[in-house]
């Protein structure tokens, strides 16, 4: 879950699109502006290009899956919001701090927000929702560190494909302690991946969706 610089580089939408409605979580509605937005930094997440996609059937199975985070950042931040996770002032301060220093300077930070349809309040309760959303986000998917004989068994069932991403090494116990670090790391990626599904689906279960047709 991350804050969309992308967006304040695209310039603004059709200001027609405001009023379009993509989805509604909970009855809760995701605007045609916002999935376009999202959608241009999920691309670019992936490394494609809009102007790139030719196939219609392609555009729309993005698009779609573009939309399915936004409605999973909805539930996150309404499960932040039923488990009283609060982001304070100060903490969005910083972060608009931060973003305004990637821009160089207030008047541009500002320009850029006023392109994308933002005032920096608007912003800054954007800001404040995708902070507590990632918040819930960690608290959900935590999970136990996995044991030293767990990383062994998945390193010993996955140690060709681990090795076949390590650098080699001459040092056959350098590449057993990398091989096994390599593991960890998988291992946990993948129990957290786990969790999240199991937590998306829940969440899913207990919601109203509807996607616009």
């Amino acid at each position: 879950m991350r804050i969309l610089l992308l967006c304040l580089l695209l310039g603004s939408l059709p200001n027609a699109w405001a009023d379009l409605v993509a989805a509604r979580v909970n009855g809760v509605e995701i605007s045609v502006m916002r999935l376009e937005r999202y959608f241009s930094e999920y691309l670019q997440e992936q490394g494609r290009a809009l102007a790139s996609i030719r196939s219609p059937s392609l555009y729309k199975r993005l698009r779609d899956q573009a939309l399915d985070e936004l409605i999973d950042k909805e539930l996150l931040w309404q499960e932040a919001g039923r488990r009283g996770i609060v982001v304070d002032e100060a903490q969005v301060a910083a972060r608009l701090d931060q973003l305004e220093r990637a821009f160089g300077s207030a008047a541009a930070f500002e320009r850029r927000l006023a392109e994308a349809g933002f005032d920096r309040a608007g912003f800054a309760d954007y800001t404040r929702h995708e902070m507590a959303a990632q918040q819930v986000f960690a608290q959900l998917t935590a999970i136990d560190a996995p044991s030293e004989a767990e990383v062994e068994a998945f390193y010993q069932a996955n140690r060709q494909r681990l090795q076949g991403t390590q650098n080699q090494s001459d040092n056959a116990s350098v590449e057993g302690e990398q091989g096994l670090a390599m593991a960890r790391a998988a291992l946990v990626g993948q129990l957290q991946a786990q969790a999240w599904q199991s937590v998306r689906q829940r969440l899913r279960e207990g919601a109203q969706v509807e996607r616009a047709r």
